[in-house]
């Protein structure tokens, strides 16, 4: 039986984003680009809703002791070689990764900035997706039916950004899983759940690696060959069948090299005003023959039956293999394609070769990637310059090696621009934190837990009653927002300052994003029947909770309260009027030491929904 032939996924699951919202509230208007600063009549009211600090993420795989890495990369050039205070620390680590608790801003005061760096790249210590999943029991075939289910493979998401190590390296395959998108959403095919476990460990195991052995991976990774119609791809025959185009076209577009010719520095080249396009129709279609002949590899032969059923299923060995080469489904014909050719008859495995050596080696390959993936991490519209020096890295690491991706990541995340402050004083220097990310930054700031260990969040794709937006949950390949996006109508667009992440923003975003927080901080996620890893919609209960030790220790003193979840989830980046604001709602409602554990949480609850609603908290510098 084939992934065509498949029974439809169950009609309950359909439903399960529907059931994790938080009261609903009226919207604020985000017209102008950024949520405004909350008045005092804002922030009692926010007080009067609500009704501690761990560090890490609650994971519930024993971890490896972490090693120390050997700081063999450039690091000269950079002004800014470790933190000099606790803002500094908290700044660098808002944008490396998740979180910047107490605990991880004192250990990366201890040492550089590139020793930090040197240890992330020399760990990889947590559980894999796939593991996590099996693990759990989710590769069994029984009524369950998780072969056809999407749900197995939100949980694995969410595990694996909530809780757990190697944090920094969970951050940059976040950003990769946004560059070369695939959606779980539009995953119709025998265990999908296992697939995109193993897209997400594909990106794990690549991001501190080569960008050459990463464009490979994605191009014959199942989740990829399905989503953009690689899988099954075949020659061109009498009957008029051409090769499918849609891979060739979307690895140039958006994987690789982009629409128009770049400078170093990311600018666009023009002949007489005119932008110089980096490919026509005849490179899709010379591309395209490369891309012929792959199919899951299904080679072991394997069937399980089915309990009850009368069908049986595939292994889902598949699921992490590479795809398979059948010569015979291969066009042989000769295939042009950006000033290179692959002769006739030229065999697979040589084409694919010389394919992807041609776009890791495309002069706009450097800028293209270079200027996305600081938009991921620390501004949305770089500099030239900035661009450019990071450009220069993946062109060379300082070793005479192309396409190192550590080197990109240091290049970016010790740039001056990213760590001076000059740039924090600058109104267009930053970025919109993503949804998701807010969420997780709460999630790994106080210490999320998921006491059956089971992680049973859906997606959580609603705008109107969640966060718009759920990891690998994309709506097309051009992810949940356009690298070149400019908000309209905003001080942005008079000048064209790029901002992505905007494209999200709407006045129903908004208040679903404040709503479902407002819930979360409070009680944390309700999840269906957590002892048992199915869906099971009933005995409901709020399984992954935030820890406030910390924050109960802070919440007689409202200016320490505030202080402290400032730096940790602000990074400091708010400023002393609204700092007031916040004291003095809080102070609305006095607390003592005396008083009730209600009473004291209500508090804390009211602090961080404060700062996680505020318009200086919103944009990261």
């Amino acid at each position: 039986m084939t992934d065509i032939e498949a029974p439809l996924k169950p009609a309950d699951e359909a439903t399960a984003t529907d059931r994790h919202h938080g009261p609903q509230t009226a919207p604020e208007n985000p017209s102008h680009g950024a949520l405004p600063a909350l008045t005092p009549l804002a922030a009692a009211a926010l007080l009067a809703a609500c009704g501690g600090g761990g560090d890490g993420g609650g994971g519930n795989t024993p971890e490896a002791p972490p090693v120390v890495g050997i700081v063999d990369f450039p690091t000269s050039g950079f002004a800014h070689p470790d933190a000099t205070s606790d803002a500094e620390a908290a700044r660098f680590l808002q944008q490396a990764q998740f979180s910047s608790t107490p605990t991880e801003i004192t250990e990366l005061r201890g040492m550089s900035y590139a020793q930090w760096l040197a240890n992330q790249f020399a760990n990889y210590r947590g559980s894999t997706g796939w593991n996590w999943l099996e693990a759990r029991g989710y590769g069994a075939v029984d009524s369950n039916s998780y072969f056809f289910n999407h749900y197995p493979a939100d949980f694995m998401i969410w595990n694996q950004l909530l809780a757990g190590p190697d944090m920094m390296r969970k951050r940059i395959a976040l950003a990769l899983s946004e560059f070369f998108v695939t959606s779980l959403s539009s995953a119709e095919f025998t265990w999908r759940a296992h697939a995109y476990a193993s897209w997400w460990d594909t990106l794990m195991r690549n991001a501190f690696g080569s960008y050459r052995q990463l464009l490979e991976d994605v191009t014959l990774h199942p989740a990829m060959g399905y989503f953009l119609n690689t899988k099954g791809n075949q020659k061109e025959n009498s009957s008029g069948r051409v090769p499918d185009e849609n891979y060739a076209r979307e690895v140039m577009q958006l994987f690789t090299i982009g629409v128009y010719k770049l400078n170093l520095d990311g600018s666009v080249q023009t002949v007489g005003g005119v932008p110089q396009e980096t490919y026509g129709q005849d490179d899709v279609t010379g591309l395209a023959r490369v891309f012929t002949g792959y199919d899951f590899d299904r080679s072991d032969g394997v069937r399980h039956t089915v309990p009850g059923q009368s069908y049986t299923i595939e292994s889902r060995a598949f699921a992490r293999k590479p795809m398979s080469f059948n010569a015979n489904r291969h066009s042989m014909l000769e295939a042009r394609f950006l000033g290179t050719t692959v002769p006739a008859n030229t065999d697979g495995a040589t084409a694919l070769r010389m394919a992807l050596d041609t776009l890791f080696n495309h002069p706009n390959a450097a800028p293209f990637f270079a200027r996305q993936m600081i938009q991921r991490l620390v501004t949305s519209d770089p500099s030239p310059a900035y661009v450019a020096r990071v450009a220069a890295r993946f062109n060379d690491n300082g070793a005479g090696e192309r396409g190192d991706l550590k080197a990109v990541w240091v290049a970016i995340l010790l740039d001056d621009e990213a760590r001076g402050p000059a740039t924090l004083q600058s109104n267009t220097f930053g970025k919109l934190r993503e949804p998701m990310l807010r969420f997780v930054q709460w999630a790994r700031s106080f210490g999320v837990t998921s006491a059956a260990g089971s992680w049973k969040l859906f997606e959580l794709n609603n705008a109107g009653t969640q966060l718009g937006q759920s990891p690998l949950r994309a709506p097309s390949v051009f992810n949940y927002f356009r690298p070149g996006y400019v908000p309209p109508g905003t001080a942005l667009s008079a000048s064209g300052a790029t901002a992505p992440e905007f494209q999200l923003v709407n006045e129903t975003s908004v208040g679903g994003y404040l709503n479902f927080m407002q819930s979360v901080i409070e009680r944390g996620l309700n999840c269906p029947n957590p002892a048992v890893p199915q869906a099971a919609w009933n005995n409901y209960a709020y399984d992954i909770t935030a820890n406030y030790t910390r924050e109960l220790a802070l919440v007689a003193d409202a200016q320490a309260l505030v202080n402290h979840v400032c730096l940790v989830l602000a990074a400091d980046q708010i400023s002393a009027a609204t700092r007031t604001v916040m004291v003095n709602a809080l102070n609305a409602t006095p607390v003592t030491t005396a008083s009730s554990q209600t009473v004291k949480l209500r508090r804390v609850w009211a602090a961080i929904l404060m700062v996680m609603g505020s318009a200086e908290y919103l944009i990261q510098k």
